[in-house]
């Protein structure tokens, strides 16, 4: 089943020292597919004490923007491109982000949690701390930073929502730990007014699934959640990438429509089929 397009939310830049491709490669890829809109959403700056290796100094961020408006103003109207972060939920950073996005006028912000204490989970380079730790309370513990995330109201849209998952640990199977977490979750992103990513990325990744799982979408569907798209492309040959997996996903759970973003403004677009 083919779809009309809809907006990518989630691509990176070299500034994040692991993806490639410039912001014009990746919307001219976007034009090839149909597509009318895209979103940049390289991985924000973090405040000091809470930095790695794999996200954009502060001093790139102006080049970041730049070249992201320049783009911008180049291919509209032909193409929308919306200018955001992924930005990282770390626990006792909220107020050093909240003054990072207050600096600009973001279409909206993703906000990721990619750790859990100090350990980066789903970097490839740490995946032997898997073996030291009890998956059932790592996923509870992740899912409770999730619903902290989305309670600090800093966000639009929380991004690839079990990427927990990506290397395929499991808990036991029918967790009532899990589902609970799980659950309290939902509830937060519910309350918190953020939309939900369903994001490809999974796709590509060792659990070779779509984030989130679709139980998760089902119950996200039911508390009326609402969805945005994304590839989470590193590369402009992922762009769109899963999108009709995606779609699909969404349509059987009786999901019509998914999000765009303009001003940190949410509004609705339709999933269509192709005509």
């Amino acid at each position: 089943m083919i779809y009309q397009p809809v907006p990518d939310y989630h691509m990176h830049t070299p500034r994040c020292h692991h993806a490639s491709g410039t912001v014009r490669e990746y919307a001219d890829a976007a034009i090839a597919l149909g597509m009318k809109e895209i979103g940049m959403s390289d991985h924000s700056p973090m405040p000091k004490g809470y930095m790695d290796d794999w996200r954009m100094a502060p001093s790139e961020m102006h080049s970041y923007l730049t070249e992201v408006e320049q783009v911008r103003d180049a291919l509209s109207p032909r193409l929308a491109v919306r200018v955001g972060l992924e930005a990282d939920f770390r626990l006792g950073s909220e107020a050093g982000m909240a003054r990072m996005i207050e600096l600009y006028n973001w279409d909206y912000i993703i906000g990721s949690v990619h750790y859990i204490g100090d350990w980066d989970f789903d970097n490839p380079a740490k995946l032997s701390h898997w073996d030291e730790v009890g998956v059932e309370e790592v996923y509870c513990a992740y899912f409770d930073l999730v619903a902290q995330s989305a309670k600090t109201g800093l966000f639009d849209i929380i991004g690839h929502p079990d990427l927990i998952k990506k290397f395929g640990h499991r808990p036991p199977e029918g967790s009532q730990r899990v589902l609970q977490a799980e659950e309290v979750m939902l509830q937060a992103v519910k309350k918190s007014g953020c939309a939900l990513e369903i994001s490809s990325a999974g796709l590509r990744k060792p659990v070779g699934e779509i984030y989130p799982h679709p139980s998760m979408v089902s119950r996200a569907a039911e508390l009326g959640i609402p969805f945005a798209y994304g590839s989470d492309a590193h590369g402009p040959d992922a762009v769109g990438h899963g999108m009709d997996e995606c779609l699909s996903l969404l349509e059987s759970c009786g999901v019509t429509e998914v999000c765009s973003f303009e001003g940190r403004v949410r509004s609705k677009q339709p999933i269509l089929h192709a005509k």
